[in-house]
């Protein structure tokens, strides 16, 4: 599953966050206070990626107001940062302590979730994903990580309706043609899951999207279609393991053996699971 890189995302969560700080206080021209030139210079190292010096500029903030309720949010900023510079302990132990000083204030839920869901603690990621879509229920980003969530650990029911919303809210998404483009191919409705997936190949060319059109078009006996997907994968991914698997797929099918054969093997040198190559022929 692709997504916007999440630097990027991130980084712009905080910008937003931060302007959005400075603008609810505004300091007089001729005021130049300190707290606010430091979260600007936070800003700033965090507009450049120098995630060390932003974090340290917001410690520096705390420190000179540290009663201040605008410090929950340059908490919940601070813990994000830590989790870019891979101190993840660190994000959540921030994110703990700025949820336990505002247990409403959903961005602090939301960042948190998203540090658990990339340390892999999924069940407690979607119990956060899920507090904030309790009192924010068209909250899009937490509709699509929740249903996500749900998907992979079988829960096909809670998925359904996460990305219902997400369908009826966003229709024309990325994150939407993500989520259902999924939803169908694992629930074999091959059928519904293609439209989705050339959506996304159009939107945003990858190996992954290629290979999993190529398998639903297989599953519905289009050949013609998968061999032309393909073709157009392995021009721009000549070494992408999946590619192979699917066009050895492709070939066994047509009964082009020495060539599915070929695939397979080709496909397994790149890193394909050897089992799962093997079983094409059985």
């Amino acid at each position: 599953m692709k997504r916007p890189s999440l630097l990027l995302c991130l980084a712009a969560l905080l910008l937003l966050g931060g302007f959005a700080m400075r603008a609810a206080n505004p300091v007089p021209d001729d005021e130049e206070d300190p707290y606010f030139l430091l979260c600007g210079q936070a800003d700033k190292a965090i507009a450049d990626g120098n995630f060390e010096e932003a974090a340290a500029r917001l410690v520096d903030a705390m420190s000179i107001r540290p009663e201040s309720s605008e410090n929950i949010l340059l908490m919940s900023n601070l813990g994000m940062i830590y989790s870019f510079m891979g101190q993840d302990s660190l994000a959540l132990a921030t994110l703990n302590e700025a949820h336990k000083l505002a247990p409403a204030m959903r961005i602090v839920r939301a960042n948190r979730a998203r540090v658990l869901l990339k340390a892999g603690r999924d069940k407690e990621a979607m119990e956060d994903f899920g507090a904030v879509l309790e009192v924010d229920s068209l909250n899009l980003d937490a509709r699509f990580y929740h249903g996500t969530i749900a998907l992979y650990s079988g829960q096909l029911d809670t998925a359904e309706k996460d990305f219902a919303v997400l369908a009826s809210q966003d229709p024309d998404g990325t994150d939407t043609a993500i989520a259902l483009s999924a939803l169908y191919a694992l629930t074999q409705r091959n059928r519904q899951a293609i439209p989705y997936y050339e959506r996304l190949i159009k939107a945003e060319p990858s190996a992954e999207y290629y290979a999993a059109l190529a398998g639903c078009q297989l599953a519905e006996e289009r050949l013609s279609d998968a061999s032309a997907t393909l073709a157009e994968g392995l021009e721009q991914f000549p070494d992408d393991p999946e590619l192979y698997y699917y066009r050895a797929m492709l070939n066994r099918d047509r009964y082009i053996l020495d060539q599915a054969h070929a695939d397979a093997d080709r496909a397994v040198k790149l890193g394909l699971n050897p089992v799962k190559a093997q079983e094409l022929f059985k």
